[in-house]
């Protein structure tokens, strides 16, 4: 009786071993599918990646401070042109 419980029990452990294992492998399947699938909408959305958004970023950053610093040369030009036309 004892050896009969006991393969039983080792029959039951295995199964649930072997659940256990697919059960896994159905979530690594799924996470992957899911994975995909939001891969692919966010390539039919034409959705920018972060590296491409902060080259720009960084692109735009350079532009407004050479925009401010021709902004100030024109200012003082302009000044300077004032001023001599004032004198003549």
């Amino acid at each position: 009786m004892t050896q009969t419980t006991n393969r039983f029990f080792d029959e039951l452990a295995k199964l649930m071993t072997d659940a256990a294992g697919a059960a896994q492998g159905m979530r690594r399947e799924f996470e992957n599918l899911l994975r995909s699938q939001g891969e692919r909408m966010l390539r039919e959305m034409d959705v920018v990646r972060r590296e491409e958004f902060e080259a720009v970023k960084a692109m735009a950053q350079r532009a407004r401070e050479e925009n401010d610093t021709l902004a100030a040369r024109v200012a003082a030009l302009e000044a300077e042109l004032a001023h001599l036309k004032g004198q003549a």
